[in-house]
């Protein structure tokens, strides 16, 4: 009994227990219910079909505002239909998931329109056996969507914008690292904030190492020019000495640029290298010095030529009186010493008046075959002049060197510039200079660069110039051809002297060759192919079968009429003196006019005309002309101190026999005379 008792005690504490959950449960469903009603968001329970089992008065007010629109039976109908996958792909996530959204979807809802919502959906537990069921909140977004829009749009403007910055960021990086220019930005203390490759190669500093580094380190008196950051924006400090990072000075051109800003200053200075222009300039100041020593050597070439002929005809009286006045003295008379010595100066001056002009003339070469040791003689004696005290001179001539095809003026000046050179690298030390001549095999110039034609031959003649000197380095022997290249201080050279001799060589087809040691003085070859190996025969500019070629008859004339023009009186006085004694009737005129006149009056009174080629106002080819056409086969000769060839060829074309170069001595006159005539006669 007491059991049955505390069984129906039990059993009405459970029922009690039971009326309290169900109270409960009652009670929380109402409070769900009310919740999900009046919750101010569209809520459903959604099964996995998309069928709407349950939903809230928010829900039914945005999907069916009117009574005739479609009822809120399935929600998938209401899906914009670009947006139905994307949300049968969410309801499927939702399945594992504790919650997904699809934002922005667009919903259409009957007489409403449409409108934009975020859903968002999660499973609600419920058996197994049962379809899925989910509870899904949609939040309208329409009025937020311009806002939020706006917001995405001013969030990809400020993308594009940051993006466009870094653009210009990077061409701007690009343009300073590309520029020519050396380019330095610093910073309000004056300190180095970019330092771009032109830099960095201008002033041979790595930019890690410069960045930091104070501007002065690099650009002394930029001091001057950053002390205006507040009075302008730009600033020259135009040609400046800048500072490498090993201390080496360069000549810079310097422009600031200031920007003020409230985090501070920034100055970007633009840096011009100088160096090269400043090569440049040197260059064309060289190049204007040697214009101006050449438009100097070319005038006095032109004096030179200009007094060529008064100077001529001095020399000519002083040896024509001397020679007439040996005749008239008694031998063994002390005159006749002293009239010997006259006339030996003479000679010298005459030969040194011969070596200007022809360092003077600008001709084409005219290679013939010619003694170099003739020439090497002509040379010394022109060095022994100017030769310092110190330096000894010494001549080796070989016997029997084979003449070589070349043309004398130009031998002598590179002999001339060789000798120059070797007393230069001398000094004032004592040393010694010497020049030797022979015939030498040609294995000498093993490994020489040197004309093929060169090389066949198994003897070369050598001329060669060696010096004491200070000899040269291996670097300065790979330019000393170089033209303009010299070790020279400025002003005291040109660099043009071993140009000229390589230049020699070369036309002439042979070579140079050096050797030189420092300290131990340095040595020139010239080597030239003899003669006789080229087979050439000397040009003869006048004709076949002319005076020159017929041997040399008496010095005496027999009454042959001889008339001789110049506008030199003492010449004219002379040329008569010396004639008459040879026994020639003489005719002599100062005035070339004159001259043509008496041939007018008496065209066969005349047997041989010789004419200067310079009076004034006046040529001796215009003589010639005017006395072939008034006589035909008039002998005529021209007389010049300053024959060039031009000079040559025109007296050729006017009919001249001979060409006289003054001065000349009393025998040479007489014998060029004695040849014209008797080559009329053999004419006739």
């Amino acid at each position: 009994m007491r059991d049955l008792r505390r069984y129906q005690s039990e059993l009405e504490i459970q029922n009690q227990a039971l009326r309290y959950s169900q109270a409960v449960a009652e009670g929380a469903s109402e409070r769900f219910l009310t919740l999900f009603s009046n919750v101010p968001l569209a809520l459903m329970v959604v099964d996995e079909d998309s069928l709407v089992l349950e939903s809230n008065a928010m829900a039914l007010k945005r999907f069916r505002p009117l009574e005739h629109d479609p009822p809120l039976n399935f929600l998938l109908p209401f899906v914009s239909g670009q947006h139905v996958q994307r949300v049968r792909i969410a309801f499927d996530r939702a399945r594992s998931e504790s919650g997904v959204e699809a934002s922005e979807v667009v919903f259409s809802c009957g007489s409403g329109g449409q409108f934009t919502g975020d859903l968002h959906i999660a499973r609600i537990e419920n058996r197994q056996d049962e379809l899925a069921h989910f509870i899904c909140a949609i939040i309208d977004q329409s009025p937020l969507l311009a806002e939020r829009r706006a917001l995405r749009d001013s969030a990809a403007e400020l993308q594009t914008s940051n993006l466009e910055l870094q653009l210009s960021k990077n061409r701007l990086a690009a343009v300073i690292d590309s520029a020519l220019d050396a380019i330095v930005c610093v910073d309000a203390d004056h300190r180095i904030t970019i330092f771009n490759p032109a830099a960095a190669a201008l002033f041979q500093c790595p930019s890690s190492q410069a960045i930091g580094s104070p501007l002065a380190r690099f650009i002394p008196d930029a001091a001057v020019g950053l002390s205006y950051t507040n009075l302008t924006t730009h600033a020259q400090l135009g040609e400046i000495t800048g500072l490498t990072a090993s201390g080496g000075e360069i000549a810079i051109e310097v422009n600031l640029s200031f920007e003020n800003s409230a985090e501070g200053g920034i100055t970007t200075v633009f840096v011009r290298d100088l160096s090269a222009r400043k090569k440049i300039e040197a260059h064309r100041n060289a190049l204007e010095s040697q214009l101006r020593e050449s438009h100097k050597m070319q005038a006095v070439g032109t004096m030179a030529g200009g007094i060529a002929h008064d100077f001529n005809n001095i020399i000519s009286a002083i040896l024509g009186n001397a020679a007439l006045a040996q005749q008239d003295v008694a031998p063994g008379s002390p005159a006749q010493v002293s009239l010997t010595e006259i006339d030996k100066a003479g000679r010298r001056a005459r030969d040194l008046v011969r070596q200007i002009l022809a360092f003077s003339r600008n001709e084409a070469p005219e290679r013939v075959p010619l003694d170099l040791a003739e020439v090497v003689q002509e040379t010394v004696r022109l060095l022994r002049v100017t030769l310092p005290p110190l330096i000894e001179l010494t001549v080796e001539l070989q016997p029997d060197t084979p003449k070589v095809m070349a043309d004398a003026t130009q031998v002598e000046q590179a002999l001339l510039n060789l000798c120059t050179n070797a007393i230069q690298a001398i000094g004032p030390q004592r040393g010694s200079v010497r020049v030797q001549l022979g015939l030498h095999r040609s294995v000498q110039l093993a490994g020489l660069q040197a004309p093929a034609s060169l090389l066949e031959h198994a003897r070369l003649v050598r001329l060669a110039v060696s010096d004491t000197g200070s000899g040269m380095a291996a670097e300065t022997l790979e330019r000393v051809f170089e033209p303009f290249f010299t070790t020279k201080p400025v002003g005291q050279g040109t660099g043009l002297g071993l140009a000229v001799v390589h230049g020699v060589m070369r036309t002439h087809e042979g070579t140079v060759q050096v050797h030189s040691v420092p300290g131990q003085g340095s040595e020139f070859s010239l080597w030239f192919p003899p003669c006789d190996a080229l087979g050439a025969t000397p040009p003869d500019p006048w004709p076949a079968g002319s005076v020159a070629e017929w041997p040399a008859p008496s010095t005496t004339g027999r009454g042959e009429r001889v008339m001789y023009v110049d506008d030199d009186e003492a010449l004219v006085f002379l040329v008569g003196r010396v004639l008459k004694r040879q026994g020639y009737a003489v005719t002599t005129c100062t005035d070339p006019r004159e001259a043509a006149a008496r041939l007018r009056a008496d065209p066969m009174g005349v047997d041989l005309l010789v004419t200067d080629y310079n009076m004034p106002g006046y040529s001796g080819i215009d003589l010639l002309r005017e006395a072939r056409s008034i006589r035909a086969d008039l002998p005529v000769a021209l007389a010049s101190g300053y024959v060039t060839q031009e000079i040559e060829q025109s007296a050729l074309a006017a009919g001249a026999l001979a060409l006289i170069h003054k001065p000349n001595d009393v025998d040479e006159l007489c014998e060029t005379v004695h040849r014209l005539l008797d080559g009329a006669d053999r004419s006739r």
